[in-house]
């Protein structure tokens, strides 16, 4: 069974359960997978690595509203988003810790033989593939700038 099946069947079986936060959340993520189907020329179906990164897209973006919020001092609206990030992390493979991302780094850095700042981009052409999905993008690109520098 596939990523967006999984994701349906889970939304069925909060339905019938009365649990709210979690359908309202993987509707919006069906949702969001099925606008990035049907976006372009010709629609298509999401291979789970696509579906993979629809997911982290969107709990970015709880992240982000969650920590908008928060500094707004709306520590409600914070809680709910983080709530709906907590249910689309159950879908998301497991994160990298900080030293398994700095490992990955230094063995790109290595492998590209990169010896400064200019050759950031050899360096995540690298490292992407090996971490999309597991870290957040902008975090890796920092560990890598860092390790450059």
């Amino acid at each position: 069974m596939g990523l967006k099946e999984t994701l349906q069947s889970d939304l069925t079986e909060a339905i019938r359960g009365r649990d709210e936060v979690t359908s309202g959340t993987i509707r919006m993520v069906l949702a969001a997978i099925t606008n990035e189907e049907v976006s372009g020329k010709v629609a298509r179906v999401l291979a789970d690595a696509e579906i993979i990164t629809v997911l982290s897209r969107e709990a970015k973006k709880r992240r982000e509203a969650a920590e908008a919020y928060k500094d707004a001092g709306r520590a409600d609206k914070a809680e709910a988003e983080t709530n709906e990030g907590k249910v689309i992390a159950k879908y998301l493979p497991a994160q990298l810790s900080e030293d398994e991302v700095k490992k990955i780094v230094a063995d790109a850095i290595a492998e590209a033989g990169a010896t400064g700042p200019q050759d950031m981009g050899k360096v995540m052409k690298i490292v992407q593939p090996k971490t999309a999905g597991k870290a957040d993008g902008g975090f890796v690109s920092g560990l890598v700038k860092a390790a450059l520098n």
